[in-house]
Formats: structure tokens, C-alpha cells, sequence
């Protein structure tokens, strides 16, 4: 019911359904599922307390009902900062949210309505009647498991500060893990296509470029991980590749493949090869050879060419980062031709006829189309190719004066040899230069952006500024973005939760500890999706705190209680729908944590931290939540005696030495 009132959402709202909201919709079933859990699990336990299931369904519905509705919205709430995040990671993550925030609505509707209405028709009482083996296995599994976490509960209880101590500990290893877990931006996917860039030294002629293109086919056509590929040259000394691998389980990884190819074709004579596996979602429009890039802006070229070239050679021996290369262009072989204007005045020659004479010469310039009866054929001017790669042939070169005579270019125009740049990259105006990068597999974005800006500051001059752009500079500004939407979550949920927030909250920092130390353990980077499970968490784990608060405090207010029995009591009673809760959900997020399916890879990060908190968490929060609920309570206790000792307390009989007695009728 949850799933399709979700649809009926996203139509509403004229969402598709694509991998982002697919990934919500298979988070959301094991969420979805908890509410109706506590409410059936409830109603139960009143039926085999004695009552009828009618009475039961609306006993059990109105002792859960506010449990419910507070777990509902505070999961809710988690996702309202990513709706209204803004950059690309808000709109990329806008519809994920919508997505999965109408299901955990829906689902709480649905358990306070639909869920007690079945439970009063199809539950039944069991007492009395035998049970197969398989459920009493099960049952008798359950109450040994119950039994041996009420010893352990009692143990903490009386050993709460050593448990003061454990939380401060894992406190202290979630800061150390963060620092140690490496950062970045979306998770490298295997689709089985990579790009691939030849690139020649500067000033290689296309025939010779074409021929080293060449040689880089015939060693992609050896590789036995290949199944196809597309090959072409560019204008100038480069040339692309796009390599199509084959399927998955016949091969290495993408990212090993990428290592291997590049490896294996520089081993080619005379051609430098930059081998990359492209991001699933490419940010920012400008290409290069690698998929980081740092961009250098100046306004002197020279100076800023020879500042780019010595950051290029420093970035080259950090170890964080591989394949360094840029799109400086400025040794190609050059020939200036200085036109004798005088004397070519005096001949009857122009500049102009001299640059048109140029221009059929060395480039393709189209003088007639020759038809046929089935093709037409363009008919191009150009001299000899053999004679493009000799300086000495603009001396054969003759220039048609005013007067219709020939005048060789070599008796009006002197010739220089020079180096200089093929073209000026400008960005935003100014002359750049933009260095790229990769990273080796398992790098750590955070740490290659820190070092690579460290190594600008101490290379680059003031008079040049320096950023990073694309995937890197949008890693920088997610970076910022989410820290903030964290603590926006933890305060969102703060002011919803009306009982114990604070005590609630207490088992955050497990279920991060657990988030962060399944990634490390399974190497994945804390990325987008992975902080997308930790805000997760913070919805997901609050629950079980609520569900044993709700009851504790229900009990102190029925005055039979002190507040450490009561707790305890409740966190006996809530162990059974605790765990059947966090099992539901950590199963349904295994999917996404194995990675099953096509381009799954990259939303590991998300499954992998959700499974690896709530796991972790689950076990934790056990018994640290009812430790903190009597540590407040006693705080709470003796805030109340320090105040009642205060002079201005209602209690207290006299004022304040400071304060005037007033007389009657004063």
C-alpha cells in the first residue's frame, strides 16, 4: 500500500522512474514495513495478554499511536534538507527525497489506519494450541535471546559509567574515522566503456599521428578484454578512443582495466595514451585527458605558461594522484613569414593574395564538384603532402601580382623557424591553462584536492588565481553542503521529537561509527550516496530510542515505577518489534549494499553504510539509550532540587535580601 500511494505521488508530481527514485522505492521497503511492525507486534501482545482482537487492535493502535507518528515524522523530516539543497548534488537528490518521504508518509498513514482495521479481522488468539516445530525452534531461539539481553541490560545498568566511557570511546574512534575514510565525489561504475586520448608530441604531422593511431588499434585488438572500439585523430597531435570491454564476469574491473590499457600503450613508441573510465554523471562541461582538473587563470601568458608547466612537473611526484597531464600546447614547430611590404607594394602583391596563397596551399580548399551519374567528387587544391612537411617548399611558391605576373613568395617574404602555441585557452576571459589528473584505484579525492591546492600556494605567483573545476570543484562545494545538511538533519529532528530529544539523539554517533567503519572495512569512499545512508541513519536509528522512551515514560506516568525500572521494563517489552524492525531494514538494503545489477557499483556506498550503522547500532543503542535515559533523568532530578534552593523559588518563604518587602495595599 506505502509503494503504490508512492507512485500515485510521483505522478503527481510528474516524476519518472529512473535509478535515483528506483533506489528510494528499494530503501523505502525496508522502512516502509517498520511502522506496521510495532503496531502489529502490539496488537499482538494484547491479544495473548487475554483481550479479543477488536479490543486489542484498538488498545494496541492507541498505546503505539504517538510512537508511531513520531517515528514517521522525524524519518520524514530527515529528507526535508535535501529537498531544498541546492547545486548539482540538491538537484540530483531532490527526487530521491520527494521519493522516498512520500512513502515513509504513506506508511505511517497506513499503519494507524488500514494496519489495526486487518489486525481486528484476521488475528486470532493462539492460546491453548500447539505449535509445530519449526515454531517453537524459533520461539524458544527468541525468549534465550531475550532472557540473555535482559542479563546484559542489568549488568549495564549497574555498570553505567563504564557504558559513559564506551560512548565517549566511540565518540573519539567515529572523529578518527572520518579523517582516515576517503573522500569523494560519485563512485567509478563499470558500464564497460572507457574513453581513451592519444596525444603525440607537439608539432606531429596528421600522417604521422594517423600512423601511431594505428599502432594503438593493433594493440587494442590484442587485448582479449576488448570487444570493439572506435578510433579517430583530431586536428593538431591528439586522437580519441572509445574502448568497449566485454561484459563483466569475462573481465577484470573497469577501473583494473583502465591501469592495464594505460600501462600497456605507453608502451608504444613516439604516443603518450590517457585512459579513463568515465564518471556515471559528468559535471561540468570542459573536457581534458583525465577527469580531475585544476584550472590556472593569468593575464601574462608567458608568465603564466611557465608557472603551469612547474606546477604540472610538482603534482607529477605526489603519489596520490597519476596520469598528469594539461592542455598546454606551446612548443609546436611554427614558421613566420615576414612580408618586405614595400617591395611587395612595389611588385603589385598584397597581404591578402599572399594568405590566400597560403591557405591553398596548405589547407584543403574546395575549387569544383565533379558529377556523375551516381556520385559527385569535390575537386580540392592543395600542394603535394610530401612538400607540407618541408619549410623549404614556400620558396617554390609563386604569388599572382595586379599585373596577372608570378612573383616568387621568397623574393617578398623572408622565413623563420620558432616554437609557439598551437591555440590560448582562455576561461572567464583570461588566458588559462588546465592541469587534470587521475586518481590511483581507491584514491581519496579529499586528500589529492588538499595536496594538489597546498602545492599551488607554494608554486603558483599572487598574480594568478587558481580552482579547481568539473567533478572536483563540485566534490568541493558537496563537501561544504554536506556537513551543513547534517546539522541541519540533527536539528530538524531535535524540534520535532517531543519526548527526551536529547536522549534520543544519543545514538547517532554509534550508528556513524558503524556507517564509517563498514566503509573503511569494505574500502568504499564516503561519497555522496555514502553521506545520503548517514543522513539516512539519522531517521533510521532514533527509532528504537523512541519506541523504548514512548513506553518508559508512559510507565513513570502511570506512578507504579522509578524511572530505571521503567526503562528497563520497556526495553525488555520493545526488544522483540527492535529487532524485527532493524532486520527488516537491513535486509532491505543488502540488495543495494551487494551491489545485484547493472551499474550497481556505484550506489554501494549508500547500502553499505546504511547496513554497516544500523548493525552496529542496533546492538549499541541496546543498552546505551536506557543508560542515558536514567543519566537525564537524574540530571533532571537535580536541576529541579538546585532550583527549588534558589532565593527567588516559589518555594522559598523570604526573598531575596536585594528585593523590597512590600506592605499590604503597597
Amino acid at each position: 500500500m506505502a509503494i503504490v500511494g508512492t507512485f500515485s505521488v510521483m505522478y503527481a508530481l510528474n516524476f519518472s522512474i529512473d535509478n535515483l527514485s528506483l533506489m528510494a522505492l528499494t530503501l523505502a521497503v525496508g522502512f516502509v514495513v517498520d511502522d506496521a511492525i510495532v503496531m502489529l507486534e502490539n496488537i499482538v501482545r494484547h491479544i495473548e495478554m487475554g483481550q479479543t482482537p477488536e479490543q486489542a487492535a484498538l488498545d494496541g493502535a492507541e498505546e503505539v499511536g504517538f510512537t508511531i507518528l513520531s517515528m514517521t515524522l522525524s524519518l520524514a523530516a530527515v529528507f526535508i534538507p535535501l529537498i531544498f539543497m541546492g547545486g548539482i548534488i540538491g538537484r540530483l537528490f531532490r527526487e530521491f527525497a520527494i521519493t522516498i518521504g512520500a512513502a515513509i508518509l504513506v506508511s505511517g498513514f497506513v499503519s494507524l489506519t488500514l494496519t489495526p482495521m486487518l489486525c481486528a479481522r484476521f488475528l486470532k488468539s493462539h492460546t491453548g494450541e500447539t505449535h509445530g516445530r519449526m515454531y517453537n525452534m524459533f520461539e524458544h531461539a527468541f525468549e534465550k535471546l531475550l532472557r540473555g539481553y535482559e542479563r546484559s541490560l542489568g549488568w549495564a545498568m549497574n555498570h553505567r559509567p563504564l557504558t559513559l566511557v564506551f560512548s565517549a570511546l566511540i565518540l573519539v574512534l567515529t572523529g578518527v574515522l572520518f579523517t582516515v575514510v576517503p573522500k569523494g565525489l560519485f563512485p567509478s561504475d563499470d558500464t564497460g566503456l572507457l574513453n581513451g586520448t592519444t596525444e603525440a608530441a607537439q608539432g606531429t604531422s596528421f600522417p604521422e599521428m594517423v600512423r601511431l593511431q594505428l599502432l594503438v588499434n593493433a594493440a587494442l585488438v590484442k587485448d582479449t578484454n576488448v570487444a570493439g572500439y572506435m578510433s579517430s585523430v583530431n586536428g593538431g597531435s591528439r586522437g580519441d578512443l572509445n574502448i568497449i570491454l566485454k561484459p563483466a564476469g569475462q573481465r577484470p574491473p573497469a577501473d583494473v582495466m583502465v591501469q592495464q590499457l594505460t600501462r600497456r600503450l605507453n608502451g608504444i613508441p613516439g604516443v603518450q595514451v590517457f585512459v579513463q573510465n568515465p564518471p556515471s554523471i559528468r559535471i561540468g562541461g570542459r573536457g581534458s585527458k583525465t577527469l580531475y582538473q585544476y584550472t590556472i587563470q593569468g593575464l601574462d601568458v608567458q608568465e603564466l605558461y611557465a608557472a603551469a608547466q612547474k606546477l604540472a612537473n610538482a603534482m607529477r611526484t605526489l603519489p596520490l594522484i597519476t596520469d598528469v597531464t594539461s592542455d598546454l600546447q606551446n612548443r609546436n614547430p611554427i614558421v613566420t613569414v615576414k612580408i618586405n611590404r614595400d617591395k611587395a607594394a612595389m611588385l603589385g602583391v598584397t597581404p591578402l593574395n599572399i594568405m590566400r596563397t597560403l591557405a591553398s596551399a596548405f589547407s584543403e580548399q574546395q575549387a569544383s564538384t565533379i558529377y556523375t551519374p551516381t556520385n559527385e567528387y569535390w575537386v580540392l587544391i592543395q600542394i603535394r603532402p610530401e612538400d607540407q612537411a618541408d619549410m623549404s617548399a614556400l620558396s617554390k611558391l609563386y604569388i599572382t601580382s595586379r599585373s596577372g605576373k608570378l612573383v616568387p613568395l621568397s623574393d617578398i617574404a623572408s622565413f623563420t623557424r620558432g616554437v609557439g602555441p598551437q591555440s590560448i585557452a582562455h576561461s572567464g576571459q583570461l588566458a588559462s591553462v588546465t592541469i587534470s589528473f587521475n586518481l590511483p584505484p581507491n584514491g581519496d579525492l579529499g586528500s589529492a584536492v588538499s595536496a594538489v591546492e597546498k602545492l599551488a600556494q607554494q608554486s603558483l605567483p599572487a598574480t594568478m588565481t587558481a580552482n579547481f573545476s568539473g567533478t572536483a570543484a563540485a566534490f568541493q562545494d558537496s563537501q561544504a553542503g554536506l556537513g551543513i545538511l547534517l546539522l541541519i538533519t540533527v536539528f530538524i529532528i531535535y524540534i520535532i521529537l517531543g519526548i527526551h530529544p536529547i536522549t534520543i539523539l544519543t545514538g547517532l554517533p554509534f550508528a556513524a561509527f558503524g556507517a564509517l567503519l563498514a566503509l573503511y572495512v569494505t574500502g568504499q569512499q564516503l561519497d555522496v550516496y555514502g553521506y545520503v545512508g548517514v543522513i539516512m541513519l539519522i531517521g533510521i536509528v532514533k527509532k528504537n530510542a523512541i519506541m523504548m522512551i514512548d513506553f518508559a515514560v508512559e510507565a513513570e506516568r502511570a506512578g507504579h515505577t522509578t524511572p530505571a525500572e521503567a526503562i528497563v521494563k520497556a526495553a525488555s517489552v520493545r526488544f522483540r518489534p527492535i529487532m524485527m524492525t532493524t532486520v527488516a531494514a537491513i535486509v532491505g538494503t543488502l540488495p543495494i549494499a551487494i551491489g545485484i545489477g547493472a551499474s550497481a557499483a556505484s550506489r554501494r556506498p549508500l547500502g553499505i553504510a546504511v547496513v554497516g550503522g544500523l548493525a552496529f547500532s542496533q546492538v549499541v543503542t541496546l543498552f546505551v539509550t536506557p543508560v542515558f535515559y536514567t543519566y537525564l533523568d537524574d540530571l533532571q532530578s537535580w536541576l529541579g532540587k538546585m532550583s527549588s534552593k534558589l532565593p527567588w523559588s516559589s518555594e522559598h518563604e523570604t526573598p531575596p535580601a536585594d528585593r523590597p518587602t512590600l506592605a499590604a495595599g503597597d
